[in-house]
C-alpha cells in the first residue's frame, strides 16, 4: 500500500528497507521514537500521533503500539525529518506528503 500511495503521488522516499530482513527490535523502535518531534502510529483506519517532547508515552505504551507479533518495529516505517510514521493509514501519509 505504501508503495502504491508513493507512485500516485510521485514520492520518492530517500531510502527503502526491506522490513523482512532488516528488523528493528525494541530497542531499536525506541531510539527511533526519541530521536523524532512527533511520531504517529497507524493502526487499520485509525491513527495516533504524540508529540515526543510534551506528551510522550512511557516507553512500554510506545513498545505496544509500535512493535508488531513478531516483536519487531512493525511495517511500513517512514521517517521525514523529525516524523516518524509506523504502519500504514493513507490520512497520515496524506498529512506528511
Amino acid at each position: 500500500k505504501a508503495r502504491e500511495f508513493f507512485e500516485q503521488n510521485d514520492f520518492v522516499p530517500s531510502e527503502i528497507q526491506n522490513a523482512s530482513k532488516d528488523k528493528l527490535g525494541a530497542d531499536e523502535s525506541l531510539a527511533l521514537a526519541h530521536a523524532a518531534r512527533s511520531v504517529f502510529v497507524a493502526r487499520g483506519k485509525k491513527f495516533l500521533t504524540f508529540k515526543m517532547n510534551s506528551e510522550a508515552p512511557v516507553d512500554d505504551v510506545l513498545l505496544k503500539l509500535m512493535l508488531g507479533r513478531s516483536g519487531s518495529l512493525r511495517a511500513p516505517k517512514l521517517r521525514r525529518g523529525k516524523t516518524l510514521l509506523v504502519g500504514y493509514n493513507s490520512d497520515a501519509y496524506d498529512a506528511l506528503v
